[in-house]
């Protein structure tokens, strides 16, 4: 069975033009890949691309930061529902958090969780920001909130997953939610390594690369 099947295919970049995103879509759709992630300025867009595929489409919510006001997140989470979103993953009120304002990150979560109506919905922690103590609370936050995923990051902190990071969320939620490893994520070496530790989705914008690798990988071994 193919580890695509784990993969959120990731394009998060500001910086691509509509013809690169399409382009990322469509060699994209070749595999069966979890989900489809594009900014939301480009959901419709990839719903479009993939409508007559098997394929989701997931994009990001309060990205990358998780600063904004949770109205504006709820507002963003039912634009992205109306395009054709099928997963949100929202970041989680980092600031919020560290300053224990605990009632603040929770309604951010449940209300986002709400306006995704049933969606899947994914929390980033930012992990690389927060201590254990806090990776725990925002674990337990977003389990009382009814998210459905606790991902480690966005890319764009001062680092990514970690093989650590993955266990010990793991660890804390047990089987209620999903764990999501993301950010930095760029072999199936690395990819692999996070799923043993316990990650359930991987997010990388290298899921092409991962699944060539692991189809030359299984071609090798079967000529050994």
């Amino acid at each position: 069975m193919s580890i695509a099947r784990f993969i959120d295919q990731t394009l998060l970049k500001p910086d691509r033009s509509e013809a690169e995103v399409i382009d990322f879509i469509r060699r994209s759709k070749k595999y069966p890949f979890a989900a489809i992630f594009v900014l939301p300025r480009w959901v419709t867009l990839a719903c479009e691309e993939l409508k007559d595929t098997k394929l989701k489409v997931g994009t990001v919510v309060g990205f990358p930061f998780g600063a904004n006001k949770t109205e504006v997140k709820v507002k963003e989470t039912q634009m992205a529902v109306e395009d054709g979103a099928k997963e949100i993953d929202m970041v989680i009120d980092i600031g919020g958090l560290k300053s224990g304002d605990y009632e603040r990150v929770l309604t951010d979560i449940k209300e986002v969780v709400a306006a995704a109506d049933g969606r899947l919905v994914k929390v980033i922690i930012e992990t690389a920001y927060l201590t254990e103590r806090e990776k725990i609370k925002a674990c337990e936050l977003i389990i009382e909130g009814g998210a459905h995923f606790v991902k480690t990051s966005t890319g764009h902190g001062p680092a990514g997953a970690t093989v650590d990071d993955v266990r010990l969320l793991r660890r804390i939620v047990g089987n209620r939610v999903g764990v999501k490893a993301s950010g930095g994520i760029r072999t199936y070496t690395q990819a692999m390594d996070m799923l043993r530790a316990g990650a359930s989705r991987i997010g990388t914008s290298t899921g092409i690369e991962i699944v060539e690798e692991e189809h030359a990988k299984s071609k090798g071994d079967n000529r050994a």
